[in-house]
């Protein structure tokens, strides 16, 4: 690649992705988030929640005539209490969607794993070191909805880095491949 392109890829990588540390000639390639369907799956199970705590609302309003003020008053406090949850753990799983990337650049693998808002990790993947990359759909819904793991192995330790819930496509597995044998080549000649 060009020398003046690369910089040019390379700042502007500094400057899209700041939570990266890149070296001088490193440039991001591709990167990948959890599957917009994690999206559509919290939104959905917040609206459900909202719906049956809207309708615990509409029972205690219908019902007010069975009640005593001390009664509905306390079930109000219960459902305002729900409905302050419900939007709690949207807002927490909504963070930890977000919090989960993988990075490719011509040089390395970054994820970014988050499982709650307490525990995450880092790892960083040389892409020379990186025997296999494979993409894997388990079951029908993972094929009808479009997403899987992106697994990734490397030599020698034999350790195995997953990225769940991917929507990646046979194009850009394609090209994450080719990214990797174009690293080991070059660390080949500089062996």
């Amino acid at each position: 690649m060009d020398k003046n392109l690369a910089r040019i890829r390379h700042e502007r990588s500094l400057r899209d992705f700041p939570n990266l540390r890149l070296e001088d000639d490193e440039y991001v390639e591709f990167a990948f988030m959890r599957s917009k369907i994690c999206l559509k799956m919290i939104f959905g199970g917040m609206v459900a929640g909202l719906v049956v705590i809207l309708l615990g609302f509409l029972l205690i309003l219908m019902g007010q005539a069975m009640l005593d003020e001390m009664g509905r008053n306390f079930l109000f406090i219960i459902l305002f209490a729900l409905l302050a949850a419900a939007f709690i753990i949207g807002a927490v799983s909504l963070r930890v969607y977000r919090g989960n990337r993988l990075y490719i650049t011509n040089k390395h693998v970054t994820q970014f794993v988050m499982n709650s808002l307490v525990s995450g990790s880092i790892n960083i993947i040389d892409l020379a070191q990186i025997e296999d990359a494979s993409f894997r759909q388990d079951s029908l819904l993972q094929k009808l909805l479009h997403y899987g793991t992106l697994r990734l192995s490397t030599i020698g330790d034999e350790t195995t880095y997953t990225f769940k819930y991917s929507d990646i496509s046979a194009k850009d597995l394609r090209a994450v491949t080719k990214l990797i044998s174009e690293a080991k080549k070059e660390a080949g000649k500089e062996a």
